[in-house]
């Protein structure tokens, strides 16, 4: 018998509209922002259904929108008896992993990724920082192109290991630009400059994970009901005080996404249920192992029938 995974999105996943249907028709999904809007002091919900966009894409909107749209999705496949034998999220969505396995409660996480939203715009000024996604280079190659470029006094480092053919370069807009420039180096074929607000996932963002540090101090951890694969070791962690400091340390190393996948796929997992809006991480998991099967619980539809997909 195969073994389940809930994986859950992170940002540049968000669209305005997203989680309305689930609000509609499902009260404890309803419940779910609510409880967002009420532990951030302002109508979350509304600028989540309503947009406008730009104020949606902003990080300290996005991270907290982010994890409401996946919660309440959850709450809409509650009681359909499916339960994973691993979660996972990529980057912010380690945070939906955590509240599904129990470690944090959906109250203490909103508050937690809207500061860290907040600490990750505040760390490096507008324009200074960028990422890109680069296509085709080899990891240990690539690697090498950014430590080069970073000894000559331009940061760029590796971010999100995303799928075989697509890895995240983030750091300073010279370094980023650099690296582009001279990703047919490291194999690669093409660098696409991402729309985001900082250089997230490099060591620039020190300064975010000192402050977030500080403010996961005074949440309350438990031990996870589910083993949760952490971005930052691709591997399950299950003590409440590494998890704080996995957390602190994911702000400025690498997401290992596609590290995680596999070895998830190692110990036996062969459907991934993808809760939450999009479908990027479904995309990328079939890029990483065809074989497994990838189920979309994106809108309330897919959350219906997600007994028969499975």
């Amino acid at each position: 018998m195969g073994k389940t995974a809930f994986i859950f999105p992170g940002q540049g996943a968000q669209s305005v509209g997203m989680g309305q249907d689930a609000f509609n028709a499902v009260p404890s999904a309803r419940d779910i922002f609510q409880t967002a809007d009420d532990k951030l002091g302002f109508s979350l919900s509304s600028i989540i259904f309503n947009g406008p966009d730009e104020e949606l894409k902003q990080t300290a909107n996005t991270q907290p929108a982010l994890l409401t749209t996946s919660m309440a999705y959850l709450e809409a496949i509650r009681g359909k008896g499916i339960k994973p034998d691993f979660v996972a999220g990529h980057s912010l969505g380690e945070y939906s992993a955590l509240v599904c396995a129990g470690v944090l409660t959906f109250e203490e996480a909103v508050s937690i990724v809207r500061a860290r939203g907040e600490y990750m715009e505040a760390a490096v000024p507008g324009g200074q920082g960028s990422m890109a996604a680069v296509l085709g280079a080899e990891r240990q190659a690539l690697d090498e192109l950014c430590s080069s470029i970073t000894a000559d006094g331009h940061v760029v480092e590796l971010a999100n290991m995303n799928c075989p053919g697509q890895i995240v370069i983030s750091g300073s807009a010279e370094g980023v630009a650099a690296a582009a420039e001279r990703v047919k180096e490291a194999g690669g074929k093409r660098a696409i400059p991402l729309e985001v607000s900082g250089p997230f996932h490099s060591s620039l963002m020190k300064d975010a994970a000192s402050r977030l540090g500080d403010k996961l101090e005074t949440a309350t951890f438990h031990s996870p009901a589910v083993p949760v694969v952490a971005n930052v070791t691709a591997r399950p962690v299950e003590d409440a005080s590494e998890i704080r400091g996995l957390l602190v340390e994911q702000v400025y190393s690498p997401v290992l996404w596609q590290d995680s996948v596999e070895w998830m796929i190692a110990q036996g997992v062969d459907t991934f249920v993808e809760i939450g809006p999009g479908s990027v991480l479904s995309g990328l998991i079939r890029k990483i192992d065809k074989s497994v099967k990838v189920v979309n619980v994106n809108s309330l539809e897919n959350a219906e029938k997600l007994e028969s997909l499975m």
